[in-house]
């Protein structure tokens, strides 16, 4: 009832026109997706959408925008407070961050530089881009605000945001201060960001523009649907090996293993699903090693003489557990065949010929030690696709006797690894 009230309160007192409509209800947060945080980061309360700040994530609508004129109000607890809303947003974040491609409008206080202010920059992140209305001085793709209007820790500031064919224009408490041109992506979500800070949101509403024959209209990344496994906090929702449990920690809203043993395995069981992964080796590693140069069709390679072919790596060695099942593992490692092979199915001398060679890597696709890689992973009942930084290493592959149902684990295997923006999508058809 309190609820209701309060969602009535707000909608009465919101500057809302004829044409607007509400982006949140004042009562619960329908209409948003937790893309990669805490189900403690974010909560409606008092008609405001109210945030922690931690871990660093977003939050984005259920539904993509190309033209549009959103409004909004803020409010930060601290004198330094930082967040962001990001317009045009993918549906993911981007690669190995907490953030997404995207146009991003600053909302922070106590930050007054040459390069960035706490005045309402716009700029573009993580692979968008764009062209600011007025020459950054350092030549940065972002635009400096033209004058100072953001009220102090505390106190609502408004922010109208206007998106039209690729251009944007911020307006800060009733004046416009900052834009830019040439925006891509031009279609996409809108996101709340946390950035360390708590704040709260209010009085959010969008109006629709015209769109006439867009190129833009499946621009947006449509990846919709995934929700957070790992929640860049804490291990709640997975299970960390007895007595081996400070091998898993969480740090800088990423899951790191320092590889001294003990596999960590979900708490939830998944049939069919979708899964997206971030991992990255450290500079650890189990010294240089000779091992054996793997065939397309799985087998070792020999020479003529029958003898094993090897190339020397720096072993470094991880894995995914599909389904509770340690043999349908999707590999991390360093063997010149690349990451993304099942070794469990790729060595089983019984598997037919058609069916090890199905689960063997098609192509190396690992970025350098120390980049972030994805895995964008596929279970439809025995069958299996894996997508390794954008190419398909393996592809819709059988593994007979796959269990159909079962947890998700992190291999331990001897080395340092790190995970983050781990998502699943579980798939009912």
């Amino acid at each position: 009832m309190i609820n209701t009230i309060l969602a009535l309160i707000v909608s009465m007192s919101s500057p809302l026109q004829k044409e607007f409509e509400p982006l949140f209800n004042g009562v619960d947060l329908s209409g948003w997706v937790n893309m990669n945080g805490a189900e403690s980061t974010w909560r409606a309360e008092y008609g405001m959408i109210r945030c922690t700040g931690r871990p660093v994530c977003l939050l984005r609508t259920e539904e993509a925008y190309e033209n549009f004129i959103l409004e909004l109000e803020w409010r930060h607890e601290s004198p330094t407070g930082n967040a962001g809303l990001f317009v045009w947003s993918d549906a993911l974040p981007a690669l190995g961050t907490p953030f997404a491609r995207a146009i991003e409008v600053q909302v922070m206080l106590g930050a007054e530089t040459p390069n960035y202010t706490s005045e309402g920059d716009i700029f573009s992140i993580w692979g968008a881009v764009m062209t600011p209305d007025r020459p950054h001085p350092g030549g940065w793709a972002r635009c400096l605000p033209s004058e100072a209007r953001t009220k102090g820790a505390g106190e609502w500031n408004h922010y109208r945001i206007e998106c039209m064919d690729g251009k944007i224009k911020l307006a800060v408490n009733g004046k416009v201060v900052s834009g830019g041109y040439d925006c891509n992506p031009r279609r996409g979500y809108i996101c709340l960001e946390a950035e360390g800070s708590s704040i709260d949101f209010r009085n959010i509403i969008i109006k629709r523009l015209p769109v006439e024959a867009s190129p833009w209209a499946e621009s947006a990344n449509e990846a919709t649907g995934f929700r957070p496994l790992f929640n860049g906090l804490n291990l709640d929702g997975w299970k960390p090996p007895a007595a081996n449990e400070s091998n898993w920690m969480v740090r800088g809203g990423k899951l790191f293993h320092n590889g001294k043993g003990g596999d960590l395995w979900s708490d939830e069981s998944f049939e069919d699903f979708d899964l997206v992964v971030d991992w990255k080796w450290t500079e650890d590693h189990q010294g240089e090693m000779e091992r054996p140069v793997i065939m397309p069709d799985g087998n070792i390679k020999l020479d003529e003489e029958g003898e094993q072919v090897t190339t020397s790596v720096m072993e470094r060695d991880s894995g995914i557990f599909l389904r509770g099942s340690s043999k349908s593992q999707v590999n991390l490692w360093c063997w010149s065949v690349g990451s993304g092979e099942v070794w469990g199915y790729r060595t089983d001398q019984s598997m037919p010929p058609e069916i090890r060679a199905a689960l063997t890597p098609g192509v190396n696709a690992d970025n350098p030690i120390g980049e972030w890689n994805r895995y964008f992973i596929r279970m439809r009942g025995d069958r299996l696709t894996v997508v390794l930084n954008g190419k398909t290493v393996i592809d819709n592959a059988q593994m007979p006797g796959v269990p159909s149902s079962g947890p998700i684990a992190f291999q331990s295997h001897g080395n340092e690894v790190e995970f983050r923006n781990v998502l699943i999508r579980p798939v009912t058809e």
